[in-house]
């Protein structure tokens, strides 16, 4: 008998989403064999057995929220094998570590599981983290839902349900030293707001939403704007493609950027750097990261050793990247490690924009769209293809004037594209 446990599949990972069982109860298993999907904070990603024999229990449901190392379910030699009762519960110190901020237990050993509604005075219910969250933010006496999981445990769907009901009387405010404050309502509903209705939202994109906020407040960002004459670029680019076309791979203007981001970040190796715990980490790979919007939000995937691939290795590699992250694909690998990011939204027709830095990396470029401008060439006014840049740097790692020689050098490689192949 072998217990499953929730795996870490991302280094900022600290709870995941049971997502899809693959595997039922009772299905043979094989080493290799997806077992189940699990939504974590970047990506929905398949987890893999490592040994055959049975699935013989799953310990939580789909929809639920485990934290890092819960048992998750059990494999046996045999389909009718039966996990022992005491091997089956959550482990409370994995759920305690993963939201610190959670009120603390009681001294003594919990008594075994009951119905929400029912549980003792002082002792906390059987919940996920989400959950507890999710209470706290509706304004929720947890003690006062029926949990729908195993166990009685209470998941986020029971929250939700409470908080569109009513059924869960609003916990009691905390005492203010001030003027007293209204008591906490429910989340409103559609009666409350007529016209609007709460959407539900994927692990992955509270994920996002947190670490951009998280960015935004402890990176302290600058912007260095430059345009570009595309003109040589574009004519580069067609001269590539040709070459190619006999191969079926196409070059794009981003493959080319990136490309261009990369021999930059060669010669300028100040600006691959991170700012961690105060300390500054030089990074001797390159790495890019190619922002893809997916259903879910915004994922980063990234080509290791970028400066040592050819266009037609990132232009291959770019999109077989997007394509597994348009279907949740992706593996931890492959969304981990970068360096430096560009993100375009020259498709969308933006011209310019500023980008949020993704940390740890100290420095983003944001890419607009080509356009047509009436420019001064020579003394004389001429109609040329422009593309606008915009790098986000973190100052704590990178100073204005590093910034600024990086940006420049970048522009004079797009400017004269066979140095991005030399």
């Amino acid at each position: 008998m072998s217990e499953i446990h929730m795996p870490r599949l991302s280094d900022t990972m600290e709870e995941g989403v049971i997502s899809t069982w693959v595997k039922k109860v009772g299905d043979k298993v094989s080493s290799g064999d997806v077992l189940v999907e699990i939504e974590t904070d970047k990506a929905v990603m398949e987890f893999e057995a490592y040994e055959d024999g049975y699935l013989v229990k799953q310990n939580v449901s789909e929809g639920d929220t485990v934290p890092i190392g819960e048992v998750i379910g059990f494999i046996a030699d045999s389909p009718d094998a039966v996990p022992e009762e005491s091997a089956a519960p959550a482990a409370p110190a994995a759920e305690e570590k993963a939201e610190p901020e959670a009120e603390e237990r009681p001294a003594e050993a919990a008594a075994p599981a009951a119905p929400a509604a029912e549980a003792p005075s002082g002792e906390r219910p059987r919940t996920s983290p989400l959950a507890r969250r999710l209470a706290k933010e509706y304004g929720l006496d947890i003690t006062k839902i029926q949990g729908s999981g195993p166990k009685g445990r209470i998941v986020r769907a029971d929250i939700e349900a409470a908080a569109k009901d009513g059924s869960a009387a609003p916990a009691a405010p905390a005492p203010q030293p001030s003027a007293p404050a209204p008591a906490a309502q429910a989340a409103p509903t559609q009666d409350d707001v007529r016209g609007s209705e709460e959407v539900k939202t994927s692990n992955v994109r509270k994920v996002i939403a947190r670490r951009l906020t998280e960015s935004k407040q402890t990176v302290p960002h600058f912007y260095l704007r430059r345009s570009i004459d595309a003109e040589a670029l574009k004519a580069f680019r067609g001269q590539i493609n040709e070459q190619l076309s006999s191969t079926g791979v196409k070059v794009s203007f981003n493959d080319l950027i990136v490309k261009a981001c990369a021999t930059a970040l060669k010669l300028h190796p100040e600006v691959n750097t991170s700012w961690i715990n105060d300390t500054l980490v030089q990074h001797h790979r390159i790495n890019v990261g190619v922002a893809v919007a997916v259903d879910a939000g915004l994922v980063v995937p990234v080509l290791h050793d970028t400066d040592k691939a050819t266009l037609s290795e990132i232009s291959t590699r770019t999109r077989e990247l997007a394509g597994k992250a348009r279907d949740n694909k992706l593996k931890p690998q492959e969304m981990s490690g970068g360096t430096f990011s560009v993100s375009n939204l020259g498709m969308f027709g933006i011209d310019s924009f500023s980008a949020v830095i993704n940390p740890p990396e100290a420095a983003i470029l944001a890419v607009g769209a080509m356009r047509q401008e009436a420019v001064v060439v020579d003394g004389e006014l001429a109609v040329r293809n422009r593309i606008a840049l915009e790098l986000s740097v973190d100052h704590r790692a990178v100073d204005g004037a590093v910034g600024a020689a990086f940006l420049k050098e970048l522009a004079e490689i797009l400017e004269e594209p066979m140095r991005i192949i030399l």
